[in-house]
């Protein structure tokens, strides 16, 4: 049987692709439990930092709602137990992930695919990509933190219009929204993931994975609160071999060779 998942070890980083293309890469229960055992398999290994992407001419369609059809269940389906069983660990896990996590949106990025990629620290896409928040369409909220991510990312009016509407958005008009961090030509998004997250891999990956978390919490936080959580980092990362490499380099006009310590 051909894996849902597949993993390329590239030494310091890791390339994950969701490999369901005849399905347009929706997620099934098996997929679900592939995806999440490669990306502790990413944490455990000593990673530092992974790239997430699709197979085929789509990222991901969310949820195989094949897997979730009520006539063939005979009767409702409890989907608050898929969302606590499946969805909620992958996004609560990708985000503590301590490295930076790059998304390549390569297609149509529709339902829990959509937000799935939201959850990435980075995210790129091809102009011919499309973000989808097609819940509505079947009756259905936005789930896999979409409801949390929006509107953070993009204000509430147009988290809402999205949402209720399920109107497609083009990759360009997510960029330009501040939903992603870029739009790239078809056939480049992979050459310049995978540049990104390389680049990523070789920085120095204490400093950044700190950064990652600050950014990603600091919303819980008052101003006070949030200078003191700096000032913690900063030690942190004051007392790391790599701040220490990246002051001898500059002073000493070369490029640091960081250890990701």
């Amino acid at each position: 049987m051909e894996q849902s998942i597949l993993t390329q070890d590239h030494g310091t980083w890791c390339e994950i692709t969701l490999n369901r293309p005849d399905r347009l890469n929706a997620f099934n229960d098996e997929m679900h439990l592939a995806l999440r055992a490669a990306l502790e398999e990413a944490r455990d290994s000593g990673k530092r930092a992974l790239l997430l992407t699709g197979a085929g001419r789509g990222f991901c369609a969310g949820q195989d709602l094949s897997a979730r059809d009520p006539d063939a269940a005979g009767g409702p389906v409890d989907l608050g137990y898929t969302v606590r069983t499946f969805y909620a660990p992958l996004v609560n896990l990708i985000r503590a992930l301590e490295f930076p996590v790059v998304c390549a949106v390569n297609g149509v990025a529709a339902g829990a695919g959509a937000n799935l990629s939201l959850a990435a620290d980075i995210v790129l896409a091809s102009q011919s990509a499309k973000f989808i928040q097609s819940f509505a369409k079947v009756g259905l909220i936005p789930d896999t933190a979409g409801s949390y991510h929006l509107p953070r990312l993009l204000g509430e009016a147009r988290a809402k219009a999205l949402a209720l509407t399920g109107e497609p958005l083009s990759a360009e008009q997510a960029a330009d929204w501040g939903l992603i961090w870029k739009c790239v030509a078809d056939d480049v998004l992979m050459e310049e993931a995978r540049a990104l997250t390389a680049k990523l891999a070789d920085g120095p990956t204490l400093g950044l994975g700190l950064t990652k978390s600050l950014i990603q919490t600091s919303g819980a936080y008052t101003l006070a609160e949030q200078l003191e959580r700096e000032a913690d980092a900063m030690k942190t990362c004051g007392e790391s071999a790599d701040y220490a490499e990246g002051v001898r380099a500059f002073l000493e006009k070369r490029q640091p060779a960081f250890r990701g310590e």
